[in-house]
């Protein structure tokens, strides 16, 4: 939702404290815009939740969510760690300046040339997810004559209340080591014989666009059981217990978001709880939120075009981006809200479909939408744009990927240049 603090005098969406409406005619449309301010308070709102609760923890983003260099030097510049699950987003964290050290390096199929970019940098942690992976990481130290700290990615048997698709710590998953079969304390035997790996902890992830904290509570107390009987079978204590990320944020008002004070207490609470009963050292624990982190904070600005009226049925109006900058609405049927950002103090006298340009009928950003009265050159914002819009944009229909401006304090960067026509034909070669 937004406030009456992000409305200009003349009516006009602010976004850091810059008119939505001269972005979109500086740097035309679609616009994916970051409040830079909002995501450096999310940040630390994270850390002092922790803080307030005396625990030892890591805030990882997760880039997975959005990645550009842009994004990692505000994460340098806000002392986090950040999780990577590709050899693209190591290396744009890389060159971007990101502290090699404070990176994890997630996936479930690394390959054998991203396991060498890793070892070859220094990344802080490499979590480990199959046993392929292992025996493939044992090679490259071997002949590295190297060595790293890795975590082991269980499933734990414990799936969110989320869609189907953002489950991930169910048994049957792609991810992971699964606990009830035996097959995560093989790994862990496999692991603690290889001298050049030094496992650090555990690491799990139940889901995304989670909101309620029982599934978090749930998976603290799996992962100290499963610490407990690793203690007591294999003399082996985590100094880290990483729950993962998967904070649910409020798209529309049917999303009721906890606060991530009451999140992280709960999760101290039950951590302290648990290291008591187990008799066991308080484990640093990590977290790794990467939607509730950039999500809120990004808007993306369309211009409105045509309009489609059918007397009886609701009207569709047509925006210049669609399922191409942001694919969640169609892959999940993902709900989002939006404004009218040169109209912000007009009355809501319409309901219309907000459709797409691309040639898919399930083009369509969103299925039901109060609007003011529009014409053609409106500017469209879509509110908590800033997850998964951009990292899974795509050249369908061959149209170009869109711009990204950081707004903050009143100043407004393009920290990713719009993509032209020549670039989508920069990698083809001529066959005849």
């Amino acid at each position: 939702m937004i406030s009456s603090e992000l409305t200009s005098e003349n009516g006009h969406l602010m976004i850091g404290g810059v008119d939505s409406v001269e972005l979109a005619s500086k740097y035309q449309t679609p616009l994916v815009v970051y409040d830079v301010e909002e995501i450096r308070n999310q940040i630390r709102r994270f850390k002092n939740s922790f803080e307030n609760n005396n625990l030892k923890y890591q805030v990882s983003y997760a880039s997975k969510a959005f990645a550009t260099i842009a994004i990692y030097q505000v994460l340098k510049q806000e002392d986090v760690h950040t999780d990577v699950v590709s050899g693209g987003e190591l290396y744009t964290a890389l060159k971007a300046g990101f502290p090699a050290e404070k990176i994890s390096f997630h996936g479930n199929n690394k390959s054998e040339e991203e396991l060498e970019m890793a070892v070859d940098n220094h990344v802080g942690v490499i979590i480990l997810d199959n046993f392929y992976e292992i025996d493939l990481l044992e090679k490259i130290l071997e002949t590295k004559d190297s060595k790293i700290k890795v975590m082991l990615r269980l499933t734990p048997g414990i799936s969110a209340h989320t869609h189907k698709y953002d489950q991930t710590g169910q048994v049957d998953s792609k991810f992971g080591f699964d606990v009830g079969s035996g097959q995560a304390t093989k790994a862990l035997q496999k692991v603690l014989s290889n001298k050049r790996m030094e496992l650090i902890g555990i690491h799990a992830h139940i889901g995304s666009q989670i909101f309620g904290v029982e599934g978090f509570v749930m998976l603290v107390k799996k992962m100290f059981e499963i610490a407990a009987d690793w203690k007591n079978n294999f003399d082996y204590v985590p100094n880290v217990i990483n729950l993962g990320g998967g904070f649910g944020i409020s798209y529309n008002d049917q999303d009721e978001a906890i606060r991530l004070d009451v999140f992280i207490k709960k999760i101290a609470e039950t951590v302290k709880q648990q290291a008591k009963e187990k008799n066991m050292n308080i484990p640093e624990i990590w977290i790794e939120p990467g939607r509730s982190i950039v999500g809120p904070a990004g808007f993306s600005l369309y211009t409105i075009g045509s309009r489609k009226d059918v007397p009886g049925l609701t009207s569709y109006v047509n925006v210049d981006g669609g399922m191409g900058d942001n694919i969640r609405p169609a892959l999940y049927q993902a709900k989002y809200e939006a404004v009218v950002a040169n109209k912000m103090n007009d009355k809501l006298t319409q309901d219309v479909h907000i459709s797409g340009k691309y040639c898919e009928s399930g083009d369509i950003l969103i299925d039901h939408q109060k609007l003011p009265d529009t014409k053609s050159g409106d500017i469209l914002a879509v509110l908590d744009a800033g997850a998964y819009g951009y990292s899974m944009a795509s050249n369908y229909n061959r149209n170009p990927r869109p711009a990204v401006v950081f707004a903050e304090n009143g100043h407004d960067k393009l920290v990713v240049e719009r993509e032209s026509y020549e670039d989508l034909i920069k990698l083809d070669r001529n066959y005849i």
